[in-house]
């Protein structure tokens, strides 16, 4: 497996990057989160060769990318960029702006399929129109599309969503999900959004104040009550299964042997596929109730009781494929229930949807 390992600093103004020695193993989606300022974007920097200044070490696939002062230049790193912006040149068309992407391609780079790309990522029926007529979602594919056509060996992406609306982002997340099992490129994904790293990563770089604080993997980052992830919505489980078809106006998701069904029943562009669940909308229950409105039953044992204060338990289950699922309750539905590590009971899901 490719990794990016390496420990680099970079000096701008008075904030400072000192990633401490790291190791990402690059297979999927690496997500870098992080409140603003804590050095998110400057690490992506210094990885991509952006800025003169870094200094320390570097090295991707046994390729020596940063060596002191010595630094391999950007386009010889072969990483595709897209930008918050998407940072198109205004005054040419969306083919302008995609053939001079390919004429920075490194010498001896194999030549990428510009009509597979192009119609791949949704914008053939836009190449003689001007960047300056195009949505910002339309902005955001031909900046992918443009990374792609530099036949990147990494691609790196700086909150490419943040500037869209609602129905935009959950597209282009769909888009970024079909672009990356197409072409199997890893991702180094900049995200200030819980729900994006749900529904995209593999695993999480959390940084704080310039630092890496831990690198762990969704399901780990999600395992731990205080996790960054969770914002006002309070604790998240993210379940993965593979999609059957429609049935009954539901569609049903195959976990194991036993099936989660969504009301959500949007075409899907792939067999496994995630799901966002609240701890708040998962209810508890000692043997598997028949005559109620929740179809939603799983089987689970208590792993942990975790006290959240103002009389509320967060309970950490474990379905029966090994997957981890967080309910929350009162104090007293604990004590009522008897709930103690190692008991055996039934998750009741009220309300399930796509990570998006």
């Amino acid at each position: 497996m490719t990794t990016l390992r390496g420990n680099l600093r970079l000096k701008l103004g008075n904030f400072e990057l000192n990633s401490g020695d790291f190791e990402l193993p690059l297979q999927g989606v690496t997500v870098l989160f992080g409140r603003s300022g804590s050095g998110k974007s400057t690490l992506l920097r210094a990885i991509s060769g952006l800025d003169k200044n870094t200094r320390g070490s570097l090295h991707f696939a046994g390729q020596v990318w940063q060596d002191g002062k010595k630094t391999l230049a950007p386009q010889r790193r072969h990483i595709g960029f897209v930008f918050q912006d998407a940072a198109l040149f205004p005054h040419m068309t969306v083919r302008q702006n995609l053939l001079y992407a390919l004429k920075r391609l490194p010498k001896g780079a194999a030549q990428p399929d510009f009509d597979d790309i192009v119609t791949r990522v949704g914008i053939a029926d836009k190449l003689d129109r001007g960047v300056n007529f195009l949505s910002g979602g339309e902005k955001q594919r031909v900046a992918i599309a443009r990374a792609l056509l530099t036949s990147p060996q990494l691609l790196c992406m700086d909150e490419p969503l943040s500037a869209l609306d609602w129905r935009a982002k959950a597209e282009m997340l769909t888009l970024i999900e079909e672009v990356l099992q197409a072409y199997k490129i890893p991702l180094l994904y900049i995200t200030h959004a819980p729900a994006e790293v749900e529904r995209l990563a593999d695993r999480i770089v959390f940084m704080q104040q310039g630092g890496i604080e831990r690198v762990e993997t969704l399901q780990q980052a999600l395992s731990r009550p205080d996790s960054p992830l969770f914002d006002d919505e309070g604790a998240v489980s993210v379940l993965e299964g593979e999609s059957q078809e429609i049935e009954h106006g539901l569609r049903p998701l195959k976990m194991g042997n036993r099936t989660l069904w969504l009301s959500d029943i949007s075409e899907l562009h792939k067999s496994r596929v995630r799901v966002r669940v609240l701890a708040r909308d998962v209810s508890l229950a000692l043997s598997d109730p028949q005559h109620l409105s929740i179809i939603n039953h799983l089987s689970a044992r208590v792993l942990e009781l975790i006290p959240e204060g103002q009389h509320r338990m967060l309970v950490r289950l474990q379905l029966e494929d090994g997957q981890k699922l967080f309910a929350e309750i009162t104090e007293h539905s604990a004590r009522r229930l008897e709930i103690t590590p190692g008991l055996e009971l039934f998750a009741l899901i009220k309300s399930v949807a796509l990570a998006e």
